[in-house]
């Protein structure tokens, strides 16, 4: 059983910066991909940013050239740093992580940010 847990949300205000931690229980180098998803009311989880099959990464074209995901295997944690936020960020913001394709995701329990003035 792989526990993901999650830190660093918060309120910002529009144009502020904030970065996201996500610290995994076991060696995140076994995952084939790990990342972060978000989701707000009423819309289905959608993908922010992640690693897959190594040091390849996949952003969702909205926060192209804002958020930053990156990760410290020795501490097992993966971050986002999310500069230049917008109030449609606003959303809670989940990690996850597949050792393949072919297998169950985990997630971490969810971490708020709201963006607003």
């Amino acid at each position: 059983q792989v526990q993901l847990v999650e830190s660093g949300g918060g309120l910002v205000q529009p144009g502020g910066s904030l970065t996201l931690s996500c610290t995994a229980s076991s060696s995140i180098f076994s995952f084939y991909t790990m990342g972060w998803y978000r989701q707000t009311p009423g819309k289905q989880r959608e993908l922010v940013a992640r690693f897959i099959h190594g040091d390849d990464t996949i952003s969702a074209d909205s926060v192209k050239g804002r958020f930053t995901i990156s990760r410290d295997n020795a501490k097992n944690t993966v971050y986002l740093q999310m500069n230049s936020l917008r109030p449609e960020d606003t959303a809670v913001y989940y990690c996850y992580a597949q050792f393949s394709l072919r297998t169950i995701a985990y997630w971490g329990q969810g971490t708020q940010v709201t963006v607003s003035s």
